[in-house]
């Protein structure tokens, strides 16, 4: 196969990886300050606040299937062009509701669309063009979620305070959204056909290893159990992840709030503003750890994916999920410890980008990574919908997240049993007719 130079340098798609990523981190993962504002500006329930997250999670994950697909036919840079100014729209557009259908329909449909639109396409093109480095690539194309929300949680908590309530944010962050990812879509396309870098040869087969065979079908890919394996141990680690994300900054104010009013012997609500409003702030920064420590470890955890493997950095961060969710809840009037949890759920979460693309990269290979990857990423956007429905619910029943941090760990210890019995499967040869694979275990 000849080789063809490539047109542009490698690390420009990884720049646009990471201004696509921190669009998403902006649009996904700070909600849970803005819970508190909208519930005392409308009068909405926790549930009907938490809704519109849910929506716009479910609508994200469902929408990097047919974006992965439509990568692999016209190639990334138009689709993140097209969903860059959606997402920034309806961010935007939500700075202008009135009603809750309004913010279902702008947050949660509208930008969630453009940011599903906007995701799964780098995170399929950087490691092509990193063959060298796939799991490193990938961490760096995804690093941005984890950016943008350590961003995000400050930022948004302080205009809330300046301007007294919520809408000013998506206003002026929608504008700035819009940019990004249209910046960011201009910065992808595919290398060329045959493309390795310079002075980098694929490393040869160990002996007696099997011989280098093709690549899976998208077909092939979904009727293996390894592929349903995966999306099941998605599911399970995201629901817990998402769950946090969208109501760790309430769960703080809720329960140091209490704490505080415990101590001064008085009623909630008989709390000083100016103390109410720090204790806002200081469960922001416990949001801002989390997601400090998403976006350090998407790179790190490919750094060390690309040493150890895949399967025992899972196994390891799942355990360690599972502890962490368990711990939530009784840290969450005290702002070190909550912090201090919030940094681990947050590294265990932001490993999962980089290691379940990896690991159907390494499964199934390159060829229909973006069709292959969209359709396990959906598994994302449904337990995120699920998640914060039920940590809605459960918080208009109970008045806390303990329910809810509790069913997020079992499910997370689900998923460490899922990956522990997962094996590769078999590298279909050169010469397998094409669909030919079988469901295998």
């Amino acid at each position: 196969m000849s080789v063809e130079k490539a047109t542009l340098p490698r690390w420009i798609p990884l720049l646009g990886g990471l201004l696509g990523s921190t669009t998403c981190g902006l649009l996904l993962y700070a909600f849970s300050v803005f819970i508190k504002p909208l519930r005392a500006q409308f009068g909405w329930t926790a549930a009907e606040v938490s809704l519109a997250y849910a929506i716009a999670v479910l609508i994200f994950g469902l929408m990097t299937f047919p974006a992965g697909k439509l990568s692999d036919k016209f190639g990334p840079r138009p689709v993140v062009v097209i969903g860059g100014a959606i997402v920034g729209i309806g961010f935007f557009l939500t700075s202008t509701i009135e009603t809750k259908f309004q913010l279902y329909l702008y947050y949660g449909l509208i930008a969630g669309f453009g940011g599903g639109l906007v995701y799964l396409p780098p995170i399929s093109t950087a490691p092509k063009w990193w063959p060298d480095r796939r799991a490193l690539a990938t961490g760096i194309a995804v690093v941005g979620l984890g950016l943008g929300s350590f961003i995000m949680g400050p930022l948004a908590t302080g205009m809330i305070n300046y301007f007294g309530g919520a809408l000013p944010v998506f206003k002026y962050v929608g504008i700035a959204m819009f940019f990004m990812a249209i910046i960011a879509g201009l910065c992808l396309q595919n290398p060329p056909p045959g493309y390795k870098p310079a002075g980098w040869n694929p490393p040869a087969p160990k002996a007696g290893a099997p011989k280098v065979g093709r690549d899976y079908t998208f077909g092939e890919t979904i009727r293996t159990v390894q592929f349903w394996m995966l999306y099941l141990a998605y599911f399970c680690g995201s629901f817990a992840g998402l769950m946090v994300i969208g109501v760790m900054a309430a769960h703080g104010i809720n329960e140091m709030n209490k704490e505080a009013a415990a101590l001064a012997g008085v009623a909630v609500s008989a709390l000083p503003k100016e103390l109410t409003a720090k204790i806002a702030m200081q469960a922001a920064l416990a949001t801002s750890s989390l997601n400090a420590a998403n976006a350090l470890v998407r790179i790190l955890i490919g750094a060390i994916a690309d040493k150890t493997g895949t399967r025992i950095c899972f196994l390891v961060t799942f355990v360690l999920q599972v502890a962490a969710m368990l711990l939530l809840f009784p840290v969450g009037k005290t702002l070190f410890l909550l912090c201090i949890v919030a940094i681990i759920i947050g590294w265990n979460y932001g490993a999962m980008f980089t290691l379940f693309p990896a690991t159907c990269l390494q499964y199934f290979g390159p060829t229909a990574q973006g069709s292959n990857y969209g359709l396990l990423f959906t598994s994302w956007g449904i337990a995120g919908f699920v998640a914060n429905l039920l940590a809605g619910r459960m918080f208009d029943i109970f008045g806390t997240y303990m329910m809810s941090f509790t069913v997020g760990a079992v499910l997370v210890a689900v998923g460490v049993i899922v990956l522990a019995i997962t094996k590769q499967p078999q590298r279909l040869s050169a010469d397998a007719k094409v669909g030919s694979a079988h469901l295998s275990s």
